[in-house]
């Protein structure tokens, strides 16, 4: 891929894509001078002398706490040291090292007060590959992503762990392997670097981005499903969908029409066919898919602004010498856009599974029972549709809004949180269940289609298909289902089902 430049503030969804899919990246030069600019305004406010909140004072309810001046450096070190308290498995490497990517592009606005060398570190960082092991729970969404934000603020002064590749090494040990020195934290840093919202923006892009590619496989099976069932494609027709003027439904419906444009299957029962109506989870495909493509959109809106935000505390007025204290850190927007993310994911599955459940019933499908040629002596997609029903309920189950709930921290100084981190984790479990739901019907609907030949879909269809029995043949007998499972699945996840296709996105 080609390198990203971070231009602070102004970075699009599809370089935040970009970086999460492995691109490299380079700070626009044209931030270093309102990086210098931050960094002098703090040192003017700290030889004043006035209390100025995390600057010459400590942190939450202990911000009444006048601190000296020979020990400014020594409370930034605190900070981190004292806040690195995460628990948990490290978070994967794509979505920490967007962590850092965020982080830098916050910083650089010029509104955080750090050091150009605070900012030089953390790009060197990302150029030479060093991604902090950052424990992926402890959390709450308010006052910052604290815990793990100072997991990834220690490396920067040697201390924890960092991926090198696959392997995990002291901090110490990999900036010196790398050339870098760690840093001596001046005023503010500390607090800059563990303020703001980036761990849970981060995982609530990569779960969008993820989602994304899950959606738009879902209108690739849920259209070779409609062709294994053949089914209609005039509830697909772009005059019904204007009439209601939802913008996801008309492009989604416009999508699966597309997507089954110049099938024989199709041809083969537009006359004498005696059904007058499908079922809803391929009737109603526009209506559903096109829901959860319009919240998908609404969510990526609000993180391209948090992205492109900054959300530390205080921030930095250069231009006054002003630290002002507010509450930017507060993940609330962020929580929001992964409840809807949520409830896209569990509804792309939900309405997959159903497609599934209708093609392995022969009363619904007119297929062989459970889509295998000799039922009873071989149980065909029995089993794999127990899988996605499973599926289903787990997503269900974690597609309760996190954002509802709230517990108080600090000594009820952060008396309201947001669990904006919580919300956004759990959705790579959610995205990672629709994906196998999703390959799950890929199958069967190649299977169903396979029991109409001669008669072949179309052209885009037909890829699909073709992609599938390149790996996975067809099902005469019954054989070890997992590994067609494992194949089908990572078509999903990679986005090659959807690869080529004019189909809509987030973004």
């Amino acid at each position: 891929m080609d390198a990203v430049t971070l231009r602070p503030g102004d970075v699009t969804l599809g370089e935040w894509r970009a970086i999460y899919r492995g691109a490299g990246m380079r700070l626009d030069p044209a931030s270093t001078p309102v990086i210098a600019a931050s960094a002098a305004s703090v040192g003017r406010i700290v030889a004043r002398g006035e209390p100025a909140y995390g600057i010459n004072t400590g942190f939450g309810k202990l911000a009444s706490v006048r601190i000296e001046a020979g020990d400014l450096a020594k409370l930034q070190r605190n900070i981190v040291l004292s806040h690195a308290a995460g628990v948990g498995e490290p978070s994967p490497v794509p979505i920490a090292r967007l962590m850092l990517a965020l982080k830098l592009a916050s910083l650089a606005q010029g509104a955080s007060g750090v050091a150009p060398a605070t900012i030089a570190l953390l790009e060197a960082l990302l150029a030479k590959g060093l991604t902090p092991v950052i424990p992926c729970q402890g959390s709450v969404g308010a006052s910052g992503d604290l815990a793990p934000l100072a997991h990834m603020a220690a490396v920067l002064i040697g201390v924890g762990e960092v991926f090198v590749g696959d392997e995990r090494k002291p901090a110490a040990r990999a900036l010196a392997d790398a050339g870098l020195a760690p840093l001596d934290l001046g005023p503010k840093e500390g607090l800059a670097l563990l303020n703001g919202t980036q761990f849970s923006t981060a995982n609530a892009l990569a779960a969008l981005f993820d989602a994304e590619r899950v959606f738009r496989a879902a209108l690739v099976t849920g259209a070779l499903s409609t062709e294994a069932a053949k089914g209609s494609d005039t509830p697909f027709d772009h005059r019904i969908h204007a009439l209601r003027r939802q913008p996801g439904q008309i492009e989604t419906g416009d999508a699966l029409r597309g997507l089954m444009a110049g099938s024989a299957i199709r041809a083969s029962h537009l006359k004498d066919d005696e059904r007058v109506q499908d079922p809803y989870c391929l009737r109603c495909q526009p209506q559903v898919m096109g829901a959860c493509l319009d919240i998908l959109r609404q969510a990526a809106t609000t993180l391209g602004y948090e992205a492109n935000g900054v959300t530390d505390n205080p921030l930095i007025f250069s231009d006054t010498d002003e630290a002002l204290s507010g509450g930017n850190f507060h993940a609330e927007p962020v929580a929001f856009a992964a409840d809807m993310i949520a409830l896209a994911i569990c509804e792309i599955g939900s309405l997959a599974e159903r497609r599934v459940a209708m093609l392995v019933d022969p009363a619904l499908s007119g297929l062989p029972a459970f889509l295998t040629p000799k039922p009873g002596l071989n149980s065909g997609f029995m089993i794999p549709q127990v899988t996605a029903a499973a599926l289903v309920s787990e997503n269900k189950q974690m597609a309760y809004p996190a954002s509802v709930d709230s517990i108080p921290t600090s000594a009820n100084q952060e008396d309201h949180v947001s669990m904006a981190a919580h919300g956004a984790r759990r959705l790579h479990a959610m995205a990672q269940n629709a994906a196998s739901v999703v390959g799950i019907e890929l199958l069967a609907a190649a299977q169903g289609c396979d029991f109409h030949a001669p008669l072949t879909s179309s052209t885009s269809l037909e890829a699909a298909r073709t992609l599938v029995r390149a790996e996975v043949p067809h099902l005469s007998d019954d054989r070890h289902f997992h590994p067609d499972l494992v194949a089908a699945i990572a078509m999903v996840r990679s986005g090659a089902l959807a690869d080529g296709l004019d189909l809509p996105g987030v973004a």
